[in-house]
């Protein structure tokens, strides 16, 4: 075939796939809102995969520690109330006292029971650190510090501060700002004996236990905890000394303290997400499933145009068109589609991302959970031109098949 020939070819198959699209407005527009649709699916799933990873890098790096230090078990499903790291001062003040150290510190998390009320108390998860650091993003008031020597201590048997900064959700329903005084405990029975004034209202660590938290001095959580003697805590992080090399202080923190699990933050990042692991293969099932739905769906679409336009197509083959053509008018149709469909999916999807972003902030408490880095937008428009176009010219050769005179008198 000459080059003008094809061109007239390609011409032809233009020109029947949008006089088709054209005599059928209301079936174009239906199909094009279904693979916007499925499209929509794929990107919105893909942000909320996205956003999940990026929330768990983001925690640990606005952390900014360089390594952590954990102990077995852990339960990150009962928000690592088991606190398995015994000592934790010390530890922390052995850590800080080598030359490859700047600084260590412990965090804890324990279950707390608070209210302003002692016979009316909520549960809530409640983390015990040193001090706030950036990334908190108070909405109102201010964090706490710990001098050197106060860290360094061992922790009091009885609450010294007498401060708690609360998530936004947990002051709205308990009706309380800062300044206002409640009752904690980790039972309903002690809250009593604790008033903690309300210094700040900061949602910080509510995005990463997946639930409204509190946020205690460590040593404050661990005497109401009644953990003081022991001095428990969950982690213990650090960070390393200028100059020196983050995986080998690891690596000899490691076989210094072989009880421990030593990791760096990157390799922290790593283990919760394959602590995660069934979260994890939940969402790449998800999206799995949405990618499939999406293309079964476009799969019947464009079968179902096919078969709507047998009477066109059969037409068509009686005065000689091949079955490549008709394919290619179909598939032609389907690319049509597929763009259309495609550049709609990838306009909708920041405003359903935004509407899902403020849903998650209100009810969870996570602020931006979807995220949609170009790569999600790039991906949703590559399957609806793909799926859609190969769809359809397979739908379309399948079509051509019946597509004659005699079966449709039949």
């Amino acid at each position: 075939m000459s080059v003008g020939g094809a061109v007239v070819r390609t011409r032809a198959v233009i020109g029947l796939a949008l006089a088709q699209l054209r005599r059928s407005p209301g079936r174009t527009v239906l199909t094009v809102l279904a693979v916007t649709l499925a499209v929509l699916s794929v990107t919105v799933l893909a942000s909320l995969g996205v956003g999940v990873v990026e929330k768990g890098e983001q925690g640990l790096d606005s952390a900014g520690r360089d390594i952590w230090i954990s102990r077995s078990p852990v339960d990150p499903g009962s928000s690592g109330t088991e606190n398995p790291i015994s000592g934790a001062h010390g530890t922390a003040a052995e850590l800080t006292a080598r030359d490859d150290i700047a600084s260590a510190s412990p965090i804890a998390m324990y279950d707390v029971y608070l209210g302003t009320d002692p016979s009316d108390l909520q549960r809530r998860p409640a983390v015990g650190v040193q001090e706030t650091h950036d990334g908190f993003d108070f909405e109102a008031g201010h964090g706490f510090e710990v001098d050197r020597e106060t860290a360094a201590s061992p922790p009091p048997d009885e609450p010294q501060r007498d401060e708690i900064i609360l998530d936004p959700q947990v002051a709205d329903e308990l009706g309380v700002s800062v300044g206002d005084t409640i009752y904690v405990g980790t039972s309903r029975h002690t809250a009593e004996a604790n008033e903690l004034t309300v210094i700040g209202i900061s949602g910080y660590y509510s995005q990463y236990l997946g639930s409204p938290a509190v946020t205690v001095p460590l040593g404050d959580l661990q005497a109401i905890a009644g953990t003081s003697g022991t001095d428990r805590a969950t982690y213990l992080t650090a960070d390393v000394a200028d100059g020196a090399d983050r995986d080998a202080v690891a690596a000899e923190l490691g076989e210094a303290y072989p009880e421990y699990d030593v990791r760096t933050s990157d390799n922290q990042v790593q283990s919760m997400l394959e602590e995660r692991t069934m979260v994890l293969a939940s969402g790449a099932t998800l999206v799995g499933l949405a990618v499939l739905g999406g293309i079964v769906l476009t799969a019947n679409l464009f079968a179902l145009v096919a078969h709507q336009q047998r009477e066109e197509l059969a037409a068509l083959r009686a005065i000689g068109l091949s079955r490549r053509l008709l394919a290619g008018t179909i598939g032609t149709q389907g690319l049509v589609i597929g763009l259309l469909g495609g550049l709609l999916a990838v306009a909708v999807t920041p405003l359903a991302v935004i509407g899902l972003n403020r849903f998650s902030a209100s009810v969870l408490g996570f602020e931006r959970l979807l995220r949609t880095p170009p790569e999600v937008y790039a991906g949703g428009f590559a399957l609806a031109l793909g799926a859609g176009t190969i769809v359809a010219i397979v739908a379309g050769w399948r079509a051509g098949r019946y597509a004659r005179i005699e079966h449709l008198q039949a």
